[in-house]
Parts: structure tokens; C-alpha cells; sequence
């Protein structure tokens, strides 16, 4: 405690006079908003990058059986040819201090049902992003850009053996 800030002695301090075992507890009802709340109050604050959120919304949205994959344009498919993988592609974001809504850029494997797929990705996504961030996500919009398609390179026989 010695080399606390003033702020952030004063807060804990306060909560131990209470009787409570945080001040993010003290803040509030003791969920996870108090403590953001507590921590913008006496410790500073907590921003979250929209680059932080896009990731999680990515990865989230990829777990889904049926995805297979995410539209990044032309841009996003230079940076994977050179070896680098844009884990937030496909995915735009709008951070507030309590709030996220979430745009996905999909491409889905052909012959699942589209509307099937596009909820369980709302669905993931909204909850990894929730629990990973605290954020509440407002909404999730996902836009189908395109169908993959197997190659029929892979089923056809090699001419040369």
C-alpha cells in the first residue's frame, strides 16, 4: 500500500471501513460493471481497444461450424499471402465505455442453412465478447459476402502418379 496513489489508498480504505472485500464491491451491487465503475472512480480508467473487441468478435465468429471463414477484401488477402494473419478481418466495431455493436463480414461453407449459421455466430460472438470485455454488445449484424465451395481440384484424381 505504500506505493499506491492517494486515490486508490482512499478507495480501499474506504471499502475496508465498510466491510466490504473490494472497492469494486463498494461500488455498486457487485457485478462486473461495479467494478469498472470503482476502477474509474479511484484507479483510473479502463478503455478497451475496438482492434481488442474486432479480435474476440473474429475468433468468435470463426468457432462456428459453418463459417468458413471472414470477408477481408483484397487488403486482407495480400496480408495472409505475405504471412501475416489480420485476426480482426471481416469484423467492424463501435466501442463506447459501456457498449459494443459489432458488424461481421462472413463467407459460410456451402450447403449449411445460412440463417442457422448467421444466429450461433450472433450468439458466440455476442457472449465472448461480453464475458471476455464486460462490454454490453447492442447488437451483432452479420453480413454473408460469400459461399465457399470445395475445389474440384482436391476430388479429381492426379494425372501423374
Amino acid at each position: 500500500m505504500e506505493n499506491w496513489s492517494p486515490q486508490r489508498r482512499e478507495a480501499w480504505q474506504r471499502a475496508a471501513a465498510e466491510g466490504v472485500e473490494s472497492p469494486g464491491a463498494a461500488a455498486g451491487e457487485g457485478g462486473s460493471d461495479a467494478f469498472v465503475e470503482a476502477q474509474e472512480g479511484a484507479l483510473g480508467e479502463v478503455r478497451i481497444a475496438n482492434e481488442v473487441v474486432s479480435t474476440i468478435a473474429g475468433l468468435a465468429a470463426v468457432e462456428v461450424e459453418g463459417v468458413a471463414g471472414m470477408s477481408g477484401g483484397l487488403a486482407g488477402g495480400i496480408s495472409e499471402i505475405l504471412g501475416r494473419r489480420n485476426l480482426s478481418r471481416g469484423v467492424k466495431v463501435e466501442v463506447g465505455q459501456h457498449q459494443a455493436a459489432i458488424d461481421l463480414y462472413l463467407v459460410v461453407h456451402y450447403g449449411v442453412r445460412i440463417p442457422d449459421v448467421a444466429w450461433k455466430v450472433q450468439e458466440n460472438v455476442k457472449r465472448q465478447v461480453e464475458t471476455m470485455t464486460g462490454l454490453e454488445v447492442t447488437e451483432v449484424n452479420v453480413h454473408v459476402q460469400g459461399v465457399h465451395v470445395p475445389s474440384e481440384a482436391a476430388k479429381e484424381e492426379p494425372r501423374v502418379r
